[in-house]
């Protein structure tokens, strides 16, 4: 479910464009118009958009925006730890193609000071296999290399064993479920986690290969036959990486806004906000799934997610993340 409001007339792309274009001009740029159009244009109009100003002005969009609003944007992004992050980073990420955007951040999941295993995972998860397909596309075009190849050489061990097939997977995404083959991998999970062998190749391929539905009746019966749920019993060593990944997984493949619901929360604790974590939620989650996401937020923290952000963050890049998660909206 989308949070983002589009307008009931919305302008042609062309004027968008014009638009945008005054607000780049001149001593200071206009974030306040650049965020009254960009959050408000879904993702077909921003694709629009983006043609129309390369049309118009022989211009990449997405550079203008990297000049006026970040300054490098490549370079910045890559610190994942700094505490500088602005509207300009959110605006970026919003304003790319959604396999664009995902590639981009598998991209950079991959490299040294901004590697994350996490980001991979999301990726892998919460897409459908067809939005997973064009992601890997995506980057196959822009990097001259696939993901998995990245992924391979950035990652080692037990990580590499489980991200590789989970970023290569194309689940099927229908609804029907084989409760014989769910009864049989319920019992070959439970074996193979009792014998805490956690990367064992059948134990990965469960998790890699088999639909969400399919998955789902397949922890139901976890559930019911053994008397806890998976994740449960994979807190085995709750300060073990690998273990916390595959609880991951699990989530993002059942529940995935419980999964955003407790980043967000853990992004807006740190002392000092997790901006790069909060800015990579709203940008890829607010046409998707944030409603959802919203309403486990609100229910986990007593607090709506609005609130939480306006007490964290300040100016348009305030602005900016409370439009894509739908602030005012009936």
């Amino acid at each position: 479910m989308a949070t983002v409001t589009i307008p009931p007339s919305v302008p042609s792309p062309a004027e968008d464009c014009e638009l945008l274009r005054k607000a780049f001009a001149g001593w200071g740029t206009n974030e306040d118009l650049i965020i009254q159009i960009l959050a408000h244009r879904n993702s077909a109009q921003r694709k629009l958009i983006r043609q129309t100003y390369a049309d118009l002005f022989e211009e990449d969009i997405l550079k203008e925006l990297d000049k006026e609003l970040s300054n490098d944007f490549e370079v910045s992004l890559a610190c994942t730890f700094c505490t500088s992050y602005s509207t300009g980073r959110v605006v970026l990420l919003w304003t790319m193609d959604p396999a664009e955007r995902d590639a981009f951040l598998a991209n950079e999941a991959t490299k040294r000071l901004s590697a994350s295993n996490w980001v991979l995972m999301e990726i892998a998860c919460t897409r459908s296999s067809h939005d997973l397909f064009m992601a890997r596309q995506a980057y196959h075009a822009r990097y001259k290399r696939s993901v998995e190849e990245d992924v391979s050489y950035h990652t080692t061990g037990d990580f590499r064993k489980l991200l590789v097939p989970l970023l290569s997977s194309f689940r099927y995404e229908g609804e029907e479920v084989n409760m014989t083959v769910a009864k049989s991998e319920a019992k070959i999970l439970h074996e193979k986690i009792l014998e805490k062998a956690y990367n064992h190749e059948e134990l990965i391929r469960i998790l890699t290969t088999r639909s969400k539905a399919q998955l789902n009746a397949t922890l139901n019966y976890y559930n019911n036959e053994f008397g806890n749920v998976i994740n449960k019993d994979l807190k085995a060593d709750p300060k073990d990486e690998y273990l916390t990944l595959l609880r991951a997984i699990v989530k993002c493949l059942t529940c995935p806004e419980k999964y955003y619901a407790k980043v967000l929360r853990s992004a807006i604790n740190k002392l000092g906000t997790d901006e790069w974590a909060l800015t990579r939620v709203v940008a890829t989650r607010a046409e998707v799934d944030m409603q959802r996401i919203k309403e486990e937020f609100h229910r986990r923290n007593s607090a709506p997610l609005d609130i939480a952000i306006s007490g964290d963050t300040s100016g348009d890049y305030k602005k900016m993340l409370l439009a894509l998660i739908g602030h005012g909206n009936n």
